[in-house]
């Protein structure tokens, strides 16, 4: 018997977070590209920051939680996986010279990248490539060792795999 009154058979991974230079291009890029959704976010004044929270969900779901409050956007964000938080520093967007180590290059080797789960990898990259030079590839499919997986950069430079298995 645990000493602890927890039940780790309940935990799920919830979300992770990046850092974006901009919020306009990145949830752009994230809505209209690769097809999330924007579930909740909030400002925090004194610190000078935002938080924006994507995820996939389908448009009855998204709909419904259109109606429900701050209060219930936040509950409903914070109980479900597979949520991406972008956190945007304010004023990082007019510094030309400014960027976010992105964990694949040094200094700063460290996080390599998220992926997405998609229903047929082929259409999927043939729709990326339909976006032509918006589209920063790591690696296509069919080439390394990981043939059926691709890798896009999103417009921080963060990995996005891709992939339906």
């Amino acid at each position: 018997m645990s000493e602890f009154k927890t039940d780790l058979k309940a935990y799920e991974f919830n979300h992770t977070m990046i850092r974006v230079k901009d919020p306009k291009v990145s949830l752009k890029f994230y809505q209209h590209i690769l097809g999330m959704k924007l579930i909740y976010s909030e400002d925090y004044e004194t610190d000078k920051f935002t938080h924006y929270f994507l995820a996939f969900v389908n448009s009855q779901d998204l709909a419904t939680l259109e109606t429900k409050s701050k209060d219930e956007r936040r509950s409903y964000t914070f109980r479900r996986p597979g949520v991406l938080e972008l956190t945007h520093n304010w004023g990082t967007e007019n510094d030309a010279d400014f960027s976010y180590a992105n964990g694949n290059k040094e200094p700063g080797r460290g996080f390599g990248h998220i992926s997405i789960h998609v229903d047929n990898v082929d259409e999927a990259c043939k729709r990326l490539e339909s976006f032509g030079d918006k589209i920063q590839w790591i690696k296509r499919l069919g080439q390394c060792n990981m043939k059926d997986v691709a890798i896009i950069a999103d417009p921080d430079g963060y990995w996005i795999g891709v992939c339906d298995y």
